[in-house]
Order: structure tokens, then C-alpha cells, then sequence
């Protein structure tokens, strides 16, 4: 028996620029691997590619300028609410300073006691303490500092209100603050809504509409198409950007799917093997200190071969050895547990012998491992090679 089961490696790339032939780096990085023996490669193993690169292989960039004469386009250019920002340097700020630049006033509701990924403002044992219900209770700026001061994040020690009014202020635009979280809340201030939740936003959009809003977009409604030459996401928008420099976003990539397949054949060509292949973002896990919840991309994986389709459908070994086979050891429960591998179902859901088992989609499993894998830091390993992920106990 093979003794090792999955592995993930992080594969060191060069540093990608706008216009590079990302395919072909892909493939020669996989390449030269295999000739330094650094990998076998085998049939379903499995290529992640991070959504950042192929980003910037794209060239899918687009400036502040561009933002704020879209949202101003699109929302009017007076006074606009802001429901459900997260609280981030990276992933918001940059976009927000657009939107202000886009706007004369802007109206910001922030759900608390934490924004939709995690990330809090106060405690929820203040909050109780406080005897204050944020499912009810909407408060002004005023009322907040008054019940929990001038709170600062766990990691960052920013204080997001006073930076989100630096941001928006900075851009000649008025700010003002409230807190809760029920989305209609925004319409006491202003008919013209931007909904900035990411995986609720289709509530928050709906709810705002059905109470009478006049116009209600989302960020992935900004930037849906080219602005004077800038990059554009037909499908998530501003979604999944992040901060390139003082002055532009890297958005999503696009055509992932087309990127994904051509990568595979290549692969075939160059090593005889089916290896899958996706790109990732953000892994969908959370950080039990900090309660952040990872996914502020809209998806995990934007694109991804046919083989990493679906939900993993296995047994729970400690299950089975727990109950069916509870009198049997060595050997004979070796090779017992091997028989019921063999001819498992070829759908178990549902079913108590897969009791305990991840019921998540494939391609959320794999792009939490590779984000993991490849870290948000120094490493440089944008691409993450991984093997035996849909092996089991008889291979």
C-alpha cells in the first residue's frame, strides 16, 4: 500500500506581468517540475492556478477615475447609499474612494456587530451586554460611539469608521455613518442604493426594491463593461477585486473556463495524463480567533475542468469501524473496510455511512486547500499542484 495521501505542493512561478503568455507559463512551471522530479504526474491530479495572476495576465485593471464616472453614470452623482461594506484596506477602501469620487454625499450602513466576512466591530457579548438587538436596532453614528466608543479591528487595530470618512472625505464627498442590518434601513436617507454584500447581496437587492427603492445596483453591477478603456467583469463586477495601487483595482479574471480547458489539453499533450484544472480565489473557511470568514470573492472558483464537478461522495472509515465492523481488526478489518469501498453507492447522500463527511462542492475543498497551500504573503507559488485528493484507502 501506498502510505502517503494527498498532497499539495505550491509551485514557484515568475513574476507575472500584463500580456504574458500565462498558458504557457502554467504548463512549463508543471514541466519543469517533472524533470526535477519533483512530480509523477498522474491521471486526476489536480492544477490550481490563483485568480490573480490570470488577472493580471489580462491586464484586468481599471483606475478610480474610472469607478467614480461609472457609479456616477449609473447612480446619479448626488447622494447614494452604501449598504453592507466589508470592513477592508484591500478589498474595499480602494473601491470606495471610486464611489465617493462618484457621488456629492454618501450614506454608509454597516451591519454590525461584524461585517458579512467576519470582521467586527464589537463583540457580540458587548452587544448583549448593551442590551441592544442588531437584528432590530439600527443606530446613528452618535448612538454607536456612545454604546462601544471607537472600536478597533482585531488584526489591523484600524478604526474602520474614522477610515472609511478619511476615504470618502478625501474625495470632496459628505459622509454619513448608521449602523444595523435590515437594508431598508438606507431608504429613510436615500432611493438611490449600491448593495456592497457579496454572497447576500441577492436579499439585500431584493428586499431594497420590494420596500420602494428607485434604483438599486451592486458592486457586481459596477464595472460590468469597459469605462474609457479600462478592464471590466461582464459577471461579478467590482466583486472580487482587490487594491493594485493608491489609484486602480485589479478586478476578477474572466474567461476562466476557456483559460482552464486550453490549459488541460496542453497538459495532455505534454504529459499523457487528465489533470484538472481550476482557478481559485479566496478559500471558504473560518479563523476560529478572529471569527473572519475567509470568501470575500464572490466564488471560490470561477472556472474548473468537468472533473471537478460535484461533491465528494465517500465513507466515514471511523464509522464503519465504529458500527459495522466494531468486532473485526488487523487484517480482516482492513481488508472489510476495503470491500465496502469497492462497492459503495454510487450516491451516498443522506445515507448514515457517509455521516460526517464534507457535503461541500469539490472545487471549495480544492481552492481552500490550494489558498492555504499558496498563502497571501511571500511565497510566490501562484500555482498549486496537487495529488491523491480522489484516492481512497484501496488505492
Amino acid at each position: 500500500m501506498r502510505i502517503s495521501g494527498t498532497v499539495s505542493r505550491g509551485l514557484r512561478a515568475p513574476i507575472i506581468k500584463a500580456g504574458d503568455d500565462l498558458k504557457q507559463i502554467v504548463v512549463d512551471t508543471v514541466l519543469s517540475a517533472v524533470e526535477n522530479n519533483e512530480i509523477t504526474p498522474r491521471d486526476k491530479d489536480v492544477l490550481a492556478i490563483t485568480e490573480s495572476i490570470l488577472a493580471r495576465a489580462q491586464g484586468n485593471y481599471c483606475t478610480i477615475d474610472q469607478i467614480a464616472q461609472d457609479v456616477k453614470n449609473k447612480l446619479g452623482g448626488e447622494t447614494i447609499g452604501i449598504v453592507f461594506p466589508i470592513t477592508s484596506r484591500n478589498r474595499f477602501s480602494i473601491c470606495l474612494k471610486g464611489f465617493a469620487r462618484g457621488a456629492k454625499k454618501i450614506v454608509l450602513l454597516f451591519s454590525y456587530p461584524s461585517d458579512e466576512v467576519g470582521n467586527a466591530f464589537v463583540s457580540q457579548d458587548v452587544v448583549d451586554e448593551k442590551g441592544i438587538n442588531p437584528y432590530v436596532d439600527t443606530l446613528t453614528e452618535a448612538q454607536f460611539e456612545e454604546l462601544f466608543g471607537k472600536p478597533c479591528h482585531t488584526f489591523t487595530a484600524m478604526n474602520y469608521v474614522d477610515y472609511y470618512r478619511e476615504v470618502i472625505e478625501g474625495e470632496g464627498c459628505e459622509a454619513e455613518f448608521i449602523f444595523g442590518n435590515d437594508p431598508r434601513e438606507i431608504l429613510k436617507y436615500t432611493k438611490k442604493v449600491l448593495v456592497c454584500d457579496i454572497h447576500t447581496r441577492f436579499r439585500s437587492k431584493k428586499l431594497l426594491k420590494q420596500a420602494g427603492a428607485e434604483l438599486v445596483l451592486g458592486m457586481d453591477d459596477i464595472m460590468t463593461s469597459s469605462v474609457n478603456g479600462s478592464g471590466f467583469n461582464e459577471k461579478y463586477g467590482l466583486l472580487g477585486s482587490n487594491k493594485a495601487t493608491e489609484d486602480s483595482v485589479k478586478l476578477f479574471p474572466t474567461h476562466c473556463q476557456e483559460f482552464v480547458e486550453e490549459v488541460q489539453k496542453l497538459l495532455k499533450e505534454k504529459t499523457g495524463k487528465n489533470i484538472e484544472v481550476m482557478v481559485y480565489g479566496d478559500g471558504a473557511f473560518k479563523d476560529p480567533v478572529g471569527k473572519i470568514w475567509e470568501l470575500a470573492d464572490p466564488v471560490v472558483s470561477p472556472g474548473y475542468t468537468k472533473g471537478l464537478e460535484g461533491t465528494p461522495n465517500e465513507l466515514k472509515l471511523k464509522y464503519l469501524a465504529d458500527n459495522a465492523y466494531a468486532d473485526l481488526k488487523g487484517e480482516e478489518l482492513e481488508e472489510a473496510i476495503r470491500q465496502s469501498i469497492h462497492e459503495k453507492d454510487e450516491e451516498l447522500k443522506g445515507k448514515m455511512v457517509s455521516e460526517g463527511t464534507t457535503p461541500r462542492q469539490l472545487t471549495d475543498l480544492l481552492g481552500s486547500l490550494s489558498d492555504l497551500t499558496s498563502g497571501s504573503g511571500d511565497k510566490g507559488t501562484p500555482f498549486v499542484y496537487i495529488q491523491g485528493y480522489f484516492d481512497n484507502y484501496t488505492d
